[in-house]
């Protein structure tokens, strides 16, 4: 009985000696102390963010994920196709320079950027002068937009080399890859070359489709300043006219249009316009031959009845009698 006693003593002793006593709080006159931050160990590996498609919103369209895993990524193996090696080439080879990535590239994204609302002195607005060419290049079937493309980037280094022509700015277009500008400019082919003055206001215009340029062509026609001998674009759609607003919408919708095409693959693209002109062909020839009007019918011509053939007539004894019979007449006379 006595040690009970003995062992409730040590150990009360033993929780006052490691007790933690709870704080009093902030008191006026302290500072302001923080919580340490957890410290992250040598060696260890930081949470990585989730990547994210442009603009911090999640893809709802990843056509990767769906090619490279799934019963298409399986059809594709059992056909000795490595899908995952394919969109790695198809993604390096859209990703190629192929052309001069000194020159800027113009988009509708960076378009009032970069020349419209480019600083300028009032000086240097005067002079100012873009040169641009609209190709198709990277559609990769059109020899010409090839061609032009190359003299462009030649008389661009020359240029530059030269240092001849320093109110000058050259920039590309691609057409495959723009819409509004396009739209609002009325171009629906390529290649073009495009003389711009007075941030955008003043356009000329310059099919290539005719003329073999090479790069002494192109700097000797800026040169001599010789796209002043032609006059600017000059209509109700060019800028400045009646018809500049419409035009603007016009652009804005075809836009927008795009931007959506562009979330599906081309493939994609391709079944979807496939079935879509089935079923336009098969409501346009759903009722062919129906509203046409009816033949007539025929109405069948009445012909008279011949008339009876006459009754044969009866034979008589004495017409025509066999031989033997007037023989038999004969003796019957005699008699």
């Amino acid at each position: 009985m006595k040690l009970l006693p003995v062992l409730s003593a040590s150990l009360a002793f033993a929780l006052s000696a490691s007790a933690q006593y709870f704080s009093q709080g902030w008191q006026p006159g302290q500072p302001v102390t923080e919580e340490a931050r957890p410290t992250l160990a040598y060696g260890a590996r930081a949470p990585q963010p989730v990547p994210t498609a442009a603009g911090g919103k999640s893809s709802k369209f990843d056509f990767r994920s769906v090619l490279t895993s799934g019963p298409v990524d399986f059809i594709a193996s059992k056909m000795g196709l490595n899908m995952t090696e394919k969109l790695a080439q198809a993604e390096a080879a859209a990703q190629a320079e192929i052309w001069d990535p000194r020159i800027p590239v113009i988009t509708d994204a960076s378009y009032e950027e970069i020349i419209v609302k480019e600083p300028l002195t009032l000086e240097e607005e005067a002079e100012r002068m873009w040169f641009l060419v609209i190709s198709v290049t990277k559609g990769g079937k059109n020899a010409l937009s090839h061609k032009l493309d190359d003299s462009f980037d030649k008389a661009y280094n020359e240029s530059i080399i030269a240092g001849d022509l320093p109110n000058v700015r050259w920039g590309r277009i691609d057409y495959l890859n723009v819409t509004y500008i396009t739209t609002k400019w009325s171009i629906w082919q390529a290649p073009y070359l495009v003389v711009l003055t007075e941030r955008g206001q003043s356009l000329r215009f310059y099919k290539t489709n005719a003329a073999r340029l090479e790069p002494e062509m192109l700097r000797d026609f800026l040169l001599t300043e010789r796209w002043r001998d032609s006059e600017p674009w000059n209509s109700p759609l060019a800028p400045g006219g009646s018809w500049e607003p419409a035009m603007h919408y016009l652009a804005l919708g075809f836009k927008r249009i795009y931007e959506f095409l562009i979330l599906f693959p081309r493939w994609v693209l391709m079944i979807a316009s496939g079935a879509v002109a089935n079923i336009v062909m098969k409501a346009m020839h759903s009722n062919a031959g129906t509203d046409q009007p009816q033949p007539k019918p025929v109405a069948k011509e009445t012909t008279p009845e011949s008339a009876p053939a006459p009754a044969a007539k009866e034979k008589t004894t004495d017409a025509k009698a066999s031989p033997a019979k007037s023989k038999g007449k004969r003796k019957n006379a005699k008699k």
